[in-house]
């Protein structure tokens, strides 16, 4: 398996926000390196830097830099709206990681909030781990749990089992999830208000780790028929089980960055729709 084992972010819909109240929004300090989503244009990213009129994200999806103009209740930050304001000097001395593997600025993990009833599916455990490994400390923070579905084959059923509400909302991350597979007729069959389907394009949550990552040009072409995953093993000459060449390939993602973005958007659009902000009704 010679030179294996030696990141643009970000998927989402563009999405309009609603109409605040002036100033009714958290005030939040837009800090370098604090993950903000701009409500209207979706665009999703630490920050790089703020003025009182506008403000530049290195957006995840495009993998370039963004200016947006800063207006009352235009961010929302862990998917919860806010109004950005310029930050307060910083103690000289700093130590320790500043943002997550996620690309968020670090929290204290210790924190960490009670486990909400609402849930982030995926389909099996390779795709939890890779969640875990990116986007654990966040998913601790807001107290969202991630389980594996070993498979789509039985979703309706599993959402009819877990009894989505409003406050009791259910994320599902599917592989290949384009159009004219078994996961899109799946999805199209899904229809609860409380439960969000996103996915990625890729064959298998392999793939959304990026050649790159690993020191290779591309993924290799697994024969239709053949299990994708076995495949890989023989194209890499890899002489062991797949689980274990998995844990390899684990082993190079260090954060999102090392992710393609079909995965990492559809990953946090769930965090957002699971852990919902707040509301003062």
């Amino acid at each position: 398996m010679s030179g294996i084992l030696s990141g643009p972010i970000g998927d989402g819909k563009r999405r309009k926000p609603g109409r605040p109240e002036s100033g009714a929004w958290p005030k939040v300090q837009a800090r370098k390196g604090v993950v903000v989503r701009h409500r209207t244009t979706n665009y999703v990213g630490p920050i790089r830097k703020f003025t009182p009129r506008q403000v530049t994200l290195f957006d995840k999806v495009s993998q370039r830099e963004v200016t947006v103009p800063v207006a009352d209740g235009a961010f929302s930050v862990k998917g919860k709206t806010v109004s950005l304001i310029a930050p307060k000097p910083e103690p000289t001395q700093q130590t320790g990681r500043q943002t997550t593997a996620s690309g968020s600025r670090s929290v204290d993990t210790s924190k960490a909030r009670v486990a909400r009833p609402s849930r982030i599916l995926v389909e099996g455990l390779h795709d939890a781990e890779l969640v875990e490994k990116v986007w654990g400390d966040d998913l601790r923070v807001e107290g969202v749990v991630v389980e594996p579905l070993h498979g789509a084959d039985d979703l309706k059923a599993i959402i009819a089992d877990f009894e989505p509400t409003d406050e009791r909302r259910l994320g599902v991350l599917l592989d290949h999830l384009v159009a004219d597979t078994k996961e899109s007729r799946i999805a199209e069959r899904i229809t609860n208000p409380h439960v969000l389907i996103t996915g990625h394009p890729y064959v298998d949550v392999w793939q959304a780790v990026k050649p790159s990552t690993l020191g290779i040009k591309k993924w290799p072409v697994v024969p239709k028929g053949q299990d994708w995953k076995t495949g890989i093993c023989a194209a890499w000459n890899f002489d062991g089980q797949p689980g274990e060449l998995w844990k390899k390939i684990l082993g190079r993602v260090n954060s999102y960055a090392d992710l393609e973005p079909g995965l990492v958007g559809a990953v946090e659009q769930l965090i957002d729709f699971v852990a919902p902000p707040p509301t003062n009704d």
